[in-house]
């Protein structure tokens, strides 16, 4: 059996640090160029030297995205940039366009190269390609079946790796190659600015009837005709073990940390369970199951891997996502009297039962006993978003654990 990478997103340091505690073996972020997440926070320079020194200090492996399809106007920068990189020292670089990875390799000659799966990578003459010119790595196109992986993976070199993603949302475009968002509102998605305009509602308008609006059903279902389900591989990973995949890789650079800590622990214990002992891992599906459906998510398909998706895969009648669980805060410390420092992230209130979410699996019922401000005043609720604030809870607590309310209750 290949070694198996946990690949989990980050968006700030924040995530990052989530992602580590969590059970990440490898985070991948965005500089604050050149990467396809513009609207994410990012990193800057200082946040990336700071993510790298957290991740490699806890054994965890940082790649940073620079996977726009350049423009002329964008090589220039694209050398600057490297160069920055080429200080920090990150794990490897993801890149998509040609013209990039020929800078790459000229300012970065000792960086790890990950192919981008902006770069369309559905056969194993693509990996050989990109091998013999030094990448280490190639996402694979979310087009491609686990046959056909497998298929590569006997083809190409033993040290060459397959990185697929295996969670999170799909993309209608092949490979995230999408112009809607630019011939509709002018933002470029293969520049990083997607509107996401699949997620939108749709009618047609006939061309000697302006104003004149009629619905488009593709059946009695509704309208999201380009919504797709969320991707989900957790009650596959036998599978992906199978075909040779090295590194399963989970969507989301937008996303909170709660979806990244349930994400990632979720598939943590997954994996090692699966490589522990198989029997072991058809136990705890169950438990994998429910727990993965407690982040948000647009219900769940297996995409691509076994077979073309048909009708099932989409969401004809609203683009909004299940909601389990509310984030409230993760913890930053604990002071000298027990209480969780947080920044709070929704409101909650005094009485309230919560759930504390452990890196290690565990989930606790609390009941908050108290909230106070950072002057030491007592608070009924917690109503200000971002306010710093001390709980105390009936349960034993520490740094990075998350707190999180139900709202199936």
């Amino acid at each position: 059996m290949r070694e198996t990478e946990l690949l989990i997103p980050a968006g700030s340091l924040e995530v990052l640090k989530t992602a580590v505690i969590y059970g990440a073996d490898a985070v991948y972020i965005g500089g604050e160029a050149f990467g396809l997440r513009a609207k994410a926070k990012n990193f800057t320079k200082e946040e990336i030297e700071e993510g790298i020194a957290f991740a490699h200090e806890n054994g965890v492996k940082v790649y940073i995205t620079a996977n726009i399809l350049a423009h002329n106007d964008d090589l220039p920068g694209v050398e600057l940039y490297f160069k920055e990189l080429n200080e920090v020292k990150p794990d490897a670089i993801i890149i998509s366009d040609p013209g990039v990875f020929a800078i790459a390799k000229r300012i970065l000659p000792e960086m790890e190269i990950h192919i981008s799966t902006q770069a369309n990578n559905t056969n194993y003459g693509t990996y050989l390609f990109w091998h013999q010119l030094g990448a280490k790595r190639v996402v694979s196109a979310r087009e491609l079946s686990l046959a056909e992986i497998k298929e590569i993976r006997e083809k190409i070199p033993e040290d060459m790796d397959i990185e697929s993603f295996i969670h999170g949302a799909m993309c209608i475009s092949y490979s995230g190659r999408c112009l809607l968002s630019n011939y509709m509102v002018g933002r470029d998605a293969n520049q990083g600015a997607c509107t996401h305009p699949c997620r939108w509602k749709y009618s047609i308008v006939e061309e000697t009837r302006p104003g004149e609006y009629m619905p488009v059903y593709e059946n009695e279902r509704g309208t999201y005709i380009f919504n797709s389900k969320d991707l989900c591989m957790i009650e596959h990973i036998p599978e992906l073990m199978d075909a040779g995949i090295d590194s399963l890789k989970i969507e989301g650079r937008m996303k909170t940390a709660l979806y990244v800590a349930t994400v990632a622990r979720t598939y943590r214990k997954a994996i090692d369970d699966f490589k522990k002992d198989p029997a072991l891992y058809q136990e705890n599906l169950d438990w994998y199951r429910s727990e993965i459906g407690k982040c948000t998510y647009r219900e769940f398909t297996t995409g691509f891997y076994f077979g073309k998706p048909d009708s099932t895969t989409q969401i004809y009648n609203n683009n909004t996502y299940v909601k389990n669980y509310t984030y409230l805060g993760t913890i930053e410390s604990m002071d000298p009297r027990g209480f969780a420092k947080i920044q709070q992230k929704n409101k909650f209130s005094i009485g309230e039962t919560i759930e504390v979410m452990k890196p290690n699996g565990l989930n606790l019922k609390a009941v908050v006993k108290a909230i106070y401000n950072e002057d030491g005043e007592m608070q009924e609720s917690a109503p200000h978003s971002k306010q710093i604030l001390f709980i105390d809870l009936d349960v034993e607590m520490e740094a990075y654990d998350i707190l999180r309310r139900s709202e199936m209750e």
